[in-house]
């Protein structure tokens, strides 16, 4: 991450959470990419950052204030809200075999 990116991964969790009636998030480890961190809405958008480690990304949800969960829960998932745009891309894509 580049130089004050902590600042914005934490600001951009505090936005996203601000603007969807608050939050709470799920934290993927993907590798040497870091962590990917799921948030979702209680509107039921979401939307997904990442960050360099799990570490780090625990520590700027905590610092925004937003609840991490430890794995996906049937009650989060149930309030997921897929967007249009979101079905649409997925409806082009193949499966491969």
């Amino acid at each position: 991450m580049a130089q004050g990116s902590d600042t914005t991964l934490t600001a951009g969790i505090k936005s996203f959470a601000a603007g969807h009636g608050g939050a709470k998030a799920v934290i993927e480890y993907v590798g040497k990419r870091g962590a990917r961190i799921v948030l979702v809405g209680q509107d039921g958008e979401w939307s997904d950052q990442f960050a360099d480690s799990t570490s780090a990304a625990r520590e700027a949800c905590e610092t925004a204030g937003v609840e991490v969960d430890n794995e996906w829960e049937r009650e989060l998932l149930e309030q997921m809200r897929p967007s249009n745009d979101l079905w649409r891309s997925m409806s082009r894509r193949s499966m491969a075999r």
